[in-house]
């Protein structure tokens, strides 16, 4: 992620759905103290009977004056979009969280949209007539290509799967699929669309050991830990990446 700052004059390019932060109550009007004050008697209070010491100010300050009149005080730590990984509300400011059933949809489109092509460059790699040989099924055959084919087509079925995902995400946070289901991947911390380093390391982690050797077992893993996750329903992918899967408002 870049830390260029814009150059001067020229307004920063915002994120539409970057979530702006909450204005702090103002203080009390006039700058006057809370009511009230030691009561009489009291170790802390004035020995010349005024109700905030002999100058007339806050117990607690030196010059007098209200402590409100020194503005605001600082947003507290961790403040943002979910509040981070270390907010006391981790939900406060999010969108709706993107509901399961939702992101299963949205990823059977986008696993359509990128399988059916593949499976029409496949044809010059003769995995049709594999198949019917040998009666395996898709992943067995491209598995069973010899030499320079195998993994040629791996490695296009790899560009393929990642760098749809990557590109679509860090264009908007939205795939085609997710576009449909009114989804959108988003950073967890501020709610910015994920930068392309975020975007390509989300893709990698939910598409590349799919691909390689685990195309049962990685997907299940992924669908699992959505399920069960708590408070922000992450797979691997988004934990990796610090994204979360948020609704888009209609």
């Amino acid at each position: 992620m870049s830390n260029d700052q814009p150059p001067p004059g020229q307004p920063p390019e915002e994120d539409p759905f970057l979530k702006r932060p909450q204005e702090p109550p103002p203080p009390p009007s006039g700058g006057q103290p809370p009511p009230g004050g030691p009561p009489p008697g009291s170790p802390y209070g004035p020995s010349d009977g005024s109700p905030y010491g002999p100058s007339g100010g806050d117990p607690y300050g030196s010059s007098g004056g209200s402590p409100y009149d020194k503005g605001p005080p600082p947003p507290p730590y961790g403040g943002g979009y979910g509040a981070g990984y270390g907010g006391t509300d981790p939900l406060s400011g999010m969108p709706p969280l993107a509901e399961s059933g939702k992101r299963i949809v949205a990823r059977i489109i986008d696993w359509l949209i990128i399988a059916i092509p593949l499976a029409i460059i496949g044809i010059p790699f003769d995995i049709y007539s594999r198949a019917t040989e040998n009666g395996n099924d898709f992943g067995d055959t491209v598995n069973s290509l010899n030499g320079g084919s195998q993994l040629v087509f791996q490695l296009i079925t790899i560009v393929a799967y990642v760098a749809y995902d990557t590109v679509m995400t860090a264009r908007n946070g939205q795939t085609i699929g997710k576009k449909l289901m009114k989804l959108r991947v988003a950073m967890l911390n501020d709610g910015s669309t994920p930068p392309m380093s975020q975007s390509l390391l989300r893709a990698v982690v939910l598409w590349l050991p799919a691909l390689i050797c685990c195309a049962c077992l990685w997907p299940l893993l992924i669908l699992i830990l959505i399920l069960v996750d708590k408070p922000y329903k992450q797979g691997l992918h988004d934990k990796a990446a610090k994204t979360v899967v948020v609704s888009v408002p209609r």
